[in-house]
């Protein structure tokens, strides 16, 4: 940027959650002169602060102890009594949160990328103030803006989020005490992960869905399958019921629970007594007084921030990214929009395969998918071919006693290019990646299938789910 130039910057990014700081790295690197603006004084937005980090931190601490606690013995471990010592529980959560929002400080002040604290708002397409908590403003000006802010929990109207009986996933990461009773209002990924977190050390989970089966984007089968082994690790799951109030306990009123979820399903009253009911029904975008009208930001009818396909908004200069628009409302959608945008914005040949943005659910086995399932590819009128395979006959997984679950490819059935795949199963969220890097160059089944795989590992169960697809595995009948 020449010293001629009347703005202060060459790209504000507003919101320093994974998509926003990646695309300020990304334009730091290509030699822009950035600003990156977060309400929060940490970076790392919801992602590292209270949402993806926290929650796996917790998942992983709770998959321990259950393991100490009910599985040691199988393996000749005799560990005595195992008890929880919560506050040391969630100091670790709150360790590793730590390590990596400040590792993001370092690489912000490595690249030179300005970081401002406060709240952002736009004066014009290309101005923005921001207002820090002492009160005080300051305007920024830029040729690009790229509004990064992210999303935030939906609130039903009839629970509305009270931190004590109704919580959100912001609440969830952090009760004082293990609730005896836990209800869940939601079976997708949020709800079936901190469901999992607190069955795990000790409390009496209820999942209640409105759909006929939880993780609802799932092939029926993975969902039944899933379900049927979240309910051996004793958590309850009630579909198809549809939520329709809440009745608090009374001063003075002796009952065992805060609280009790009402429901209905095929004309009858369910209730769920709860110390805690965890509302996780989606998330939605938040552009909360961020002054979109004032810049000529365009929403949609979903309140999402149209953009073309290259993420331009409505009002030159001004770009969105991530939760704020359509699509998956993950993290790693959020960075490849994050350095596309930047790459864009430097002239470069930004790219983004939005139809290849894999989709993981983090409990124990986790579940993970990419592309179009099967039930998806008919319905679209695809013809596919499909191989499955166990884990049950994987060598990896009998020692690591990680049996439970199976690998799904589907494939076209004229061409065989693999269409898409869902894993149910120990790592599935690490297992997935081969085969969205097979299908990143338009690769068949075939072509997964002759890869090599190192054995014994479980990613050899994708392997032969590929061969399955021409009926050509060789470990399975």
């Amino acid at each position: 940027m020449s010293s001629s130039s009347p703005y202060s910057y060459d790209l504000i990014v507003i919101g320093a959650g994974p998509g926003g700081y990646v695309c300020a790295f990304r334009a730091a690197q290509l030699g822009l002169k950035v600003a990156l603006v977060d309400k929060r004084p940490t970076l790392g937005g919801t992602c590292l602060n209270v949402g993806c980090i926290p929650s796996k931190a917790l998942l992983h601490s709770s998959e321990h102890f259950a393991w100490a606690k009910h599985h040691a013995t199988e393996h000749g471990i005799k560990l005595g009594s195992v008890d929880l010592d919560l506050p040391s529980f969630l100091r670790r959560k709150d360790d590793v949160v730590a390590k990596l929002v400040a590792g993001v400080a370092q690489l912000a002040k490595a690249r030179k990328v300005t970081v401002v604290t406060g709240a952002a708002s736009f004066v014009a397409a290309d101005r923005v103030a921001v207002r820090a908590a002492d009160g005080g403003e300051q305007v920024l000006t830029a040729k690009n803006v790229v509004v990064a802010t992210g999303s935030a929990p939906v609130e039903l109207p009839f629970l509305k989020f009270d931190g004590k009986n109704i919580v959100s996933s912001d609440h969830a990461i952090a009760f004082d005490s293990v609730p005896k009773k836990l209800v869940v209002v939601g079976g997708g990924a949020i709800g079936l992960e901190l469901g999992s977190v607190w069955s795990r050390l000790g409390s009496d989970v209820t999942v209640v869905e409105f759909l006929p089966k939880i993780v609802a984007s799932y092939d029926d089968d993975i969902a039944r399958n899933f379900t049927r082994i979240l309910q051996k690790q004793g958590l309850k799951i009630e579909t198809g019921a549809k939520v329709t109030g809440l009745a608090l306990a009374k001063p003075g009123e002796t009952k065992s629970a805060g609280a009790t979820l009402l429901a209905e399903r095929d004309g009858q009253t369910l209730s769920f007594p709860a110390d805690k009911i965890l509302v996780a029904v989606g998330r939605r975008p938040f552009t909360d007084g961020l002054g979109l009208e004032q810049a000529g930001v365009a929403l949609d009818e979903k309140r999402r921030i149209k953009v073309d396909s290259h993420l331009r908004t409505s009002a030159p200069g001004v770009w969105a990214i991530g939760d704020v628009v359509a699509g998956p409302m993950l993290a790693h959608k959020a960075e490849e929009d994050g350095v596309a945008v930047a790459e864009w914005i430097a002239g470069k040949a930004g790219h983004v395969n939005w139809d290849l943005v894999p989709a993981i659910v983090y409990t124990s086995p986790e579940v993970a998918s990419v592309g179009l399932g099967e039930e998806a590819a008919k319905a679209a009128g695809r013809a596919v071919n499909v191989g499955r395979f166990n884990f049950a006959a994987n060598g990896r997984a009998i020692a690591a006693g990680a049996v439970d679950g199976y690998v799904k490819i589907i494939a076209d059935a004229k061409t065989d290019r693999l269409l898409g795949a869902q894993i149910l199963g120990h790592n599935a969220g690490e297992l997935i990646s081969e085969v969205v890097a097979h299908m990143e160059y338009g690769g068949s089944a075939e072509d997964l299938a002759r890869t090599i795989h190192g054995h014994p590992t479980m990613s050899e169960a994708v392997k032969e789910a590929a061969l399955a697809v021409s009926k050509s595995a060789l470990h399975a009948i």
